[in-house]
């Protein structure tokens, strides 16, 4: 298993892995995270082929300081249970450390169970429960 952190120019390893994602990425908005100052995108590579990601996104606010948001984790469904979330989620806490993050979280469904298994198997703690609210914009 091989983790490598995308940045510029890897926009056609995102886009070639689809079938990981929502919807389909393009070339535009995978060049535009890429190149945004705090934006990061994890893959695993097996071979030439992604089979997994993990996107972070860096939140500073004035009283403080900075932390990491897990924003997206994917991994093919052929490929899971064989270690390969919690490799990125480590690679992704491994980074946020490494660029001064006083923390990291992530928010998923409360019946995910594989979300939840693996973030936990990563060490992440019970937060306090929360209301997520969100606005839609045409």
């Amino acid at each position: 298993m091989q983790i490598r952190r995308l940045g510029p120019g890897d926009e056609a390893i995102v886009t070639g892995a689809r079938e990981l994602f929502d919807d389909p990425p393009t070339h535009e908005w995978s060049e535009r995270f890429l190149r945004a100052p705090g934006h990061h995108l994890l893959v695993v590579l097996e071979g030439p082929r992604a089979v997994g990601f993990v996107t972070g996104v860096e939140t500073t606010h004035p009283d403080k300081g900075t932390e990491m948001f897990l924003y997206e984790l994917s991994v093919r469904e052929d490929e899971r249970r064989r270690g390969h979330g919690r490799a990125l989620v480590d690679a992704l806490a491994a980074l946020a450390r490494e660029r001064g993050c006083y923390g990291m979280w992530v928010g998923t469904e409360h019946d995910n169970a594989a979300a939840l298994a693996t973030y936990r198997a990563a060490g992440a703690g019970e937060p306090e429960p929360c209301v997520t609210l969100a606005w839609t914009f045409a």
